[in-house]
């Protein structure tokens, strides 16, 4: 009998067909039950005493149109540091967890360095970073010292996220089974061509999904140069609101912002589900 003549039977098809009697279900549940809540939030909002001179200050469509090319302007500024600090912090991070993961008593001083900056700067607050360098470093008025707010902004977004970045990759190295490094070294490969070819590339892999977290997170504290003065998406929302003090720009930057994250956050999801990570089936 040929193989096209196959047919589920009949007690198949009754199954397949509750299964998807129950999908359905499900779904217009699901969808009944979130219109039902967003209805309840909005007539909520909206019929709150102090919702009409909330929308003129927060949501005056004129004003967003009219701020939207400065804050969109500003917007580029925010993505071309991402991109740029995202580079520095994936090198340093590896870099400091390479010599956090090192073995033998010569590589201590490397050690100890790796720990004490990763505890220095998970501890600091980003913001408090950001002013010691930013307004700190250039009041020193040191020969040959950049004075540029951008180069410090940037310096304060690399030293506090690689610290971050460098336990992430750490976590991927020592993830590793030791029966790697046994085997690789019994191949005849050195310590450093075992790192290169055998832990790192399994470590990167395990590790990609929370750096993709980590970059969605540097994508917004970008915004954090804008109190060194610095004209991105937060701070050109500033000077629009100077003028009449209608907040509106602020969230206009805030969905651009939304509109940067979520592609990222599905990318993230995307590479989670190809890692195999439990909990990573799709945006919800």
């Amino acid at each position: 009998m040929a193989s096209t003549d196959w047919a589920p039977s009949a007690l198949e098809q009754e199954r397949a067909a509750y299964r998807r009697g129950r999908t359905r279900r499900s779904g217009a549940i699901a969808t009944g039950a979130t219109v039902a809540l967003v209805a309840v939030v909005l007539v909520a909002i909206v019929s709150s005493p102090g919702w009409t001179r909330v929308r003129e200050t927060f949501f005056d469509p004129h004003k967003a149109w009219s701020s939207l090319p400065a804050v969109a302007t500003g917007l580029w500024l925010n993505v071309r540091v991402m991109i740029v600090c995202g580079i520095l912090i994936g090198i340093l991070g590896l870099t400091l967890a390479v010599m956090r993961t090192l073995r033998g008593p010569v590589f201590f001083p490397l050690r100890l360095f790796s720990a004490v900056y990763t505890d220095l700067f998970r501890g600091l607050p980003v913001l408090l970073v950001l002013l010691l360098l930013g307004i700190g470093v250039p009041a020193l008025r040191l020969q040959g010292v950049p004075k540029d707010p951008l180069f410090w902004g940037g310096a304060s977004l690399v030293l506090s996220y690689s610290a971050y970045v460098a336990e992430v990759f750490r976590a991927g190295i020592e993830s590793v089974h030791p029966s790697q490094r046994a085997a690789a070294r019994s191949l005849g490969l050195t310590n450093a061509q075992t790192l290169r070819f055998v832990v790192l590339p399994q470590a990167v892999r395990r590790v990609l999904p929370p750096l993709m977290n980590d970059l969605v997170s540097l994508q917004k504290d970008s915004g954090l140069l804008s109190v060194l003065a610095i004209v991105d998406a937060i701070y050109a929302a500033r000077i629009e609101t100077a003028s009449d003090f209608n907040y509106t720009p602020y969230v206009v930057a805030g969905l651009l912002f939304v509109c940067l994250t979520i592609p990222m956050v599905r990318l993230t999801d995307w590479v989670a589900r190809k890692q195999g990570f439990q909990g990573a089936g799709g945006i919800m």
